[in-house]
């Protein structure tokens, strides 16, 4: 279905100051409205996109009508990093709203055994419509509010019978912190006289814009990993309703159109039933008729896929939904000059609304048969899964206990079964402790769901992908794992999954060691220094009082600390239940192996990180890395802009780190000069994907790369953006092998690694192999898609270096340790980097 129809409407009666600017222009006519029922103009004081809505003024608007209507129940479901709410309406008939309990039970039982003859003709069709996840696409929050205000205030046949079928979950800010962000940007460059030059200030937002949430995440990845309180609120309401259809309302660039789903059709993922496909495609011919009668121009079935289940816009379609993405071309502001004429932010604004109620009439017209397909979506599960009997997949930690409990966390979350192990088991030469590994039957509900977070893929009918095209949750969290039927001896797991808790075995008054495995270790040895205790690192394994302890052991002596024994053993006892490791208080420094005073006992000291941000670095990469120190590990860590890192004194960081950046986001020669005579004097500084090839410019480390020598032949200019797209590595999953005596590698417990790349950086191995802690394997590839020619440069090479440049050292890591918050397999690397940096 492709159409490119009629005119882009250039709006030019309203003017470059919009005064003629109405509810008219958004509204279906004809039609009456509720007088008693405020407009979004008489509670925010002014008309929907003549100024962009702030979110607190969203808010307090969409609780007046909730007062209002009898349409309109509202709940806030939690609150963002900045602590605004996360609000839902729930709009339905009044009939409706007195059983609604009662129609959501019935519709969720819908998807169980048993419901299979159960009657669709009188109920309703659930439809979730979010808007502007993406904070300064915020053309779909300023249509909330008029489709709020049009589903409360709307009177007639036709609106009563829509909200006699169906019952709508309206979220109406999916961002509210980016939402905000935005707006004040928006707003405090706007001209009474609005400069349609792209040129001009107000479209150009400054680092790291409005896209974003608190913490620079694009939340429309999260909807499968769910780290994010935002995410968490929506995936409760979603699992407690299940709806039918699911709208994702986004921007894209100022010179588009507009486009609504299905996308390309060669990248759906292979999970997704066909007629998912079919009905987006039926559900979009309502949207063109509605986009037609506008004359917007709009296109489909290029450019956005329905392949990461991640997404708002295909997160449903494995859950027997039909998610739908809608993209409007972005003012970026009030009005700006485009290459299809002066595109408005109302304009902008009213397609977003048009395709919102195009929606709602296609979920009427298709009530039925929208409402049978979620039926037996779930009746094809349940076939599925009878046939997997007793298989299940058992994953743990024996050395991690929190790592295994977040990834149970994460299934806890979307609303899959799990069990506890509750004995000891052996599988293929891995062990799965009793209490610290958990068991996931695929015989349950939703098997599909499961497969899609736990499987790997590598074969793909398309070599291109919008996002990425891997995501196995145990090899993100580095955990083990195994497919088995073999487990016969488990517990259940209540709705209140306990995080793993631990202890002081005793107290001491020679000294207390914990390994280094568990996720929480960073965060306890930060506390520990921030004491001002003093701590040590055992490079080599021994064995003490029947215990034995691997490198990275951290040694905490009794003697000679600014504590008594008694307050040591207290503080102690603090960090090992807030951190949930196992602290062992020793009687002796004897040991079989290393001794306790031995000079394989390295000092550690506290340490003192800055980040550098600012424009041309990536928002998302930096942000992980602020995340992972101020939620994780609680441990502060200085942003630092770029555009006044060269007059800093740095003397007092012990570690800088530089993230991936844009092209034309590396640093300038004086902030460079400025980090060279930082290292030189005793710093470590620790960069990221193509901060590689600034070190190596600058002569801060000497790097040699794999480069692709790939030359196009008999490729068409019609199939260059192909053929250069294949070459893309956009998140795949690698493995490396692991030398674990080396301090970058302290902590884990197996001798391979599993990496996420999304990047085309290549270094070559050091030719002394000791040099070479972290190497890829010859056959790396573990889950994604990867072009055979970058396949071949990814072999042996090291996705890890270090060098001396004078007292200090420069670390590099190719591969993002860090992803989207829910890598937790390898944020080690990257504190261990921080804490051990000094001995590599």
């Amino acid at each position: 279905m492709k159409n490119f129809l009629s005119l882009f409407l250039l709006v030019s009666c309203l003017g470059f100051s919009q005064e003629a600017l109405n509810l008219d222009y958004y509204l279906p006519q004809n039609i009456t409205y509720n007088e008693s029922i405020p407009t979004p103009k008489e509670i925010i004081g002014h008309e929907v996109g003549e100024w962009h809505v702030t979110h607190d003024k969203l808010m307090f608007y969409m609780h007046q009508l909730a007062a209002k209507s009898e349409r309109i129940s509202i709940e806030s479901r939690g609150e963002t990093f900045e602590g605004r709410p996360i609000l839902l309406l729930t709009i339905t008939s009044t009939k409706n709203h007195q059983n609604l309990e009662s129609i959501r039970q019935n519709h969720v039982a819908l998807t169980e055994a048993g419901q299979e003859g159960a009657s669709l003709e009188e109920m309703p069709i659930v439809v979730y419509q979010g808007f502007s996840i993406h904070g300064n696409e915020a053309s779909g929050a300023n249509a909330g509010l008029l489709y709020a205000y049009y589903l409360a205030a709307a009177e007639g046949p036709e609106i009563e019978a829509l909200l006699d079928s169906a019952v709508i979950l309206l979220d109406p800010s999916f961002n509210p912190d980016g939402l905000q962000r935005f707006a004040y940007w928006a707003n405090t460059n706007k001209s009474i006289n609005l400069n349609p030059d792209p040129n001009e200030r107000e479209y150009h937002e400054v680092w790291p814009g409005g896209r974003t949430n608190h913490y620079w995440f694009d939340m429309n990845r999260d909807w499968l990993p769910v780290q994010l309180p935002e995410s968490r609120a929506r995936i409760k309401t979603f699992h407690k309703w299940l709806p039918n259809i699911l709208t994702d309302h986004h921007e894209m660039t100022t010179n588009s159109t507009f486009f609504f789903q299905p996308g390309v059709q060669s990248r759906v993922h292979p999970l997704t039933p066909k007629l998912n496909q079919e009905l987006t495609a039926e559900i979009g011919s309502y949207h063109a008729k509605a986009l037609d009668k506008l004359g917007s121009l709009y296109f489909t079935e290029e450019r956005y896929d329905d392949y990461y289940y991640g997404k708002g816009s295909t997160f449903p379609d494995v859950n027997g939904g039909i998610g739908i993405l809608f993209e409007q071309a972005s003012s970026r502001g009030h009005l700006q000059e485009t290459e299809n004429g002066i595109l408005t932010f109302p304009f902008s604004i009213r397609n977003q609304l048009t395709t919102a109620l195009s929606t709602v009439e296609a979920a009427q017209a298709m009530r039925t048969r929208i409402l049978s397909y979620q039926q037996n979506f779930y009746q094809d599960l349940r076939k599925e899964a009878s046939n997997l009997k007793s298989e299940v997949i058992l994953f743990g930690d024996s050395k991690d206990a929190a790592k295994a409990y977040h990834l149970a966390e994460i299934l806890q979350r979307q609303q899959i079964d799990f069990q506890l192990l509750d004995e000891d088991k052996t599988i293929k030469g891995k062990t799965y402790k009793k209490g610290h590994s958990y068991v996931v039957p695929l015989n349950q509900k939703n098997p599909r769901l499961i497969k899609a977070m736990f499987e790997k893929r590598t074969t793909f009918t398309d070599s291109l992908f919008y996002d990425i095209s891997a995501w196995t949750f145990p090899l993100a969290f580095n955990v083990d794992y195994a497919f088995t039927n073999e487990i016969t001896s488990t517990t259940p797991v209540s709705s209140n999954l306990k995080r793993p808790t631990a202890k002081v075995s005793k107290k001491s008054n020679y000294a207390y060691l914990f390994e280094w495995h568990e996720y929480y270790t960073p965060k306890a040895l930060n506390k520990i220094l921030s004491k001002g205790l003093r701590a040590k690192v055992a490079k080599s394994p021994f064995s003490l009082e029947s215990v034995s302890y691997d490198y990275g052991t951290i040694m905490i002596p009794v003697q000679n600390q600014n504590l008594n024994n008694e307050d040591l053993f207290t503080f102690l006892e603090e960090i090992a239940n807030t951190c949930g490791i196992q602290i062992n208080g020793v009687s002796t420094g004897l040991t079989k192996g290393i001794d306790l005073g031995s000079n394989d006992f390295d000092p550690l000291k506290p340490q003192k990180v800055a980040l550098i941000v600012g424009k041309g670095i990536r928002p998302y990469d930096a942000g992980e890395i602020w995340h992972l120190f101020d939620t994780r590990y609680d441990m502060h860590i200085t942003k630092i802009d770029k555009s006044y890192l060269s007059t800093l004194d740095l003397s007092s960081y012990t570690d800088i780190i530089l993230p991936r950046h844009s092209g034309k986001g590396s640093l300038d020669s004086a902030s460079t000069k400025n980090i060279e005579n930082w290292v030189k004097s005793g710093g470590t500084l620790i960069g990221y994907g193509n901060a590689a090839n600034w070190m190596q410019k600058n002569k801060l480390m000497p790097l040699e790369f794999k480069l692709d020598t790939i030359v196009a032949k008999n490729i068409s200019f019609g199939q260059k953006e192909d053929f250069l797209g294949a070459q893309v590595t956009g998140g795949a999953i690698f493995e490396s092998h692991q030398d674990r005596s080396h301090p970058i590698n302290y902590g884990y417990k197996n001798d391979k690694i599993s990496l996420f790349r999304n990047t085309n950086v290549y270094i070559e191995k050091d030719k002394e192999s000791y040099n070479n802690p972290l190497q890829y394997s010859n056959e790396p590839l573990l889950s994604g898609y990867i072009s055979e020619e970058n396949l071949e440069l990814i072999k042996g090479s090291v996705p890890f270096k270090v060098h001396s440049n004078g007292k200090g050292r420069v670390i590099i890591f190719t591969d993002n340790t860090n992803f989207r918050a829910f890598w937790y397999g390898t944020n080690k690397l990257l504190m261990n980097a921080i804490f051990f940096g000094k001995m590599m």
